[in-house]
């Protein structure tokens, strides 16, 4: 499974914690929603939950919908709240599916949560990929393809970082398989107008996913 586990940024600064904790959940639940009908991307295999303080976590059959998913959730929850996510491939064991969030352990979550701890050494990054210890020649992500994976978490967040709300808007609808039409009669805006916020960085990040699903791990 391929693992997601997410926090709240500089949560303690937040002004009302509680507040931002029910945006969260609302924002999981939307994210969980829009997978589940997407036209690209499978259903998160656990969806996004939250779990203990201001964390959140997840799993998905494949790397693709993982990042996509922790994606989703920053540009939902930007500009008042940021997140970050560790990422993560391994075998997962439940120890208790009755239990919410749910009693479980394994090298998927042992390698999502070392994510987490380099992220906290590199203050500003939001996204990165751990794959976990290598456990044969069929692992599905390479040593190699590691370093390739966080240079694309790199550059897509460092884009996102420069969009604005409307900007942020946009880019959720491409990822989400809506059109630039449909996007323009949403925001009240011309097509133009979307067409320019499109070239400005949007479209390069739907791009990059969309290449990204074609040729995924799984």
């Amino acid at each position: 499974m391929f693992t997601v586990i997410g926090d709240l940024v500089d949560s303690r600064r937040l002004p009302d914690r509680a507040a931002a904790q029910e945006r969260l959940g609302d924002v999981l639940v939307s994210v969980n929603d829009d997978l589940a009908e997407h036209p690209l991307h499978p259903p998160m295999s656990q969806p996004l939950h939250a779990t203990i303080g201001d964390e959140f976590q997840g799993g998905a059959d494949d790397l693709a919908t993982a990042l996509l998913a922790g994606l989703l959730v920053r540009l939902r929850l930007l500009p008042a709240i940021d997140v970050r996510c560790g990422f993560g491939h391994g075998e997962i064991t439940v120890h208790d599916a009755t239990r919410r969030p749910l009693l479980q352990d394994g090298p998927g979550w042992w390698a999502a949560r070392a994510a987490v701890e380099e992220l906290g050494r590199r203050r500003t990054a939001r996204s990165w990929y751990d794959a976990g210890e290598p456990s044969g020649t069929s692992d599905p992500v390479a040593a190699g393809q590691v370093g390739q994976i966080n240079a694309f978490l790199l550059a897509r967040d460092g884009l996102v970082d420069r969009l604005n709300d409307r900007g942020r808007r946009l880019l959720d609808g491409l990822l989400c398989g809506l059109t630039q039409r449909e996007l323009a009669r949403r925001e009240g805006i011309s097509e133009g107008a979307v067409s320019q916020q499109v070239a400005r960085g949007v479209g390069a990040v739907r791009e990059a996913h969309r290449m990204l699903s074609s040729g995924a791990p799984r």
